[in-house]
C-alpha cells in the first residue's frame, strides 16, 4: 500500500470539520481487526476519502493499536481519535473529491 501523507494542522482541522457530521461507517467489535473489516475499510476509503471508524475493543492501547494498523494497511492518515472513534483520510488517486487547504 501507499504510505500515508503528512497532514498539516490546518489540513487536519479542515478534515475534522468535514467529519464532524458524519456517522461511523466501519464498526470493529470485540473480535478485533479481521481481514474482511480491513477490506471493507479500504473500499470505504476509496469511495469516500474521509471515513469514521468505531472500535469497540478492550482498552485504549488495544484500540490505538487497531486504529494504527488500519492506517498502516490502507495507506491512510489517522486525522483524529476521540474515545473509540477514529477519523481516517486517504485522497482518491485519480479524482480527489476533498481538496485540502494549502499549508
Amino acid at each position: 500500500m501507499t504510505s500515508a501523507q503528512q497532514l498539516s494542522e490546518k489540513q487536519k482541522k479542515y478534515l475534522r470539520g468535514l467529519a464532524h457530521g458524519r456517522d461511523p461507517i466501519i464498526l470493529i467489535g470485540s473480535s478485533g481487526l479481521s481481514p474482511a473489516v480491513a477490506r471493507e475499510f479500504d473500499s470505504a476509503l476509496g469511495a469516500h476519502e474521509l471515513v469514521k471508524v468505531k472500535a469497540r475493543v478492550g482498552d485504549r492501547e488495544e484500540r490505538d493499536a487497531i486504529l494504527a494498523e488500519l492506517a498502516r494497511q490502507s495507506g491512510s492518515s489517522l486525522v483524529q481519535r476521540i474515545g473509540n472513534v477514529g477519523v481516517f483520510y486517504r485522497p482518491h488517486k485519480d479524482k480527489p473529491k476533498i481538496i485540502l487547504p494549502a499549508d
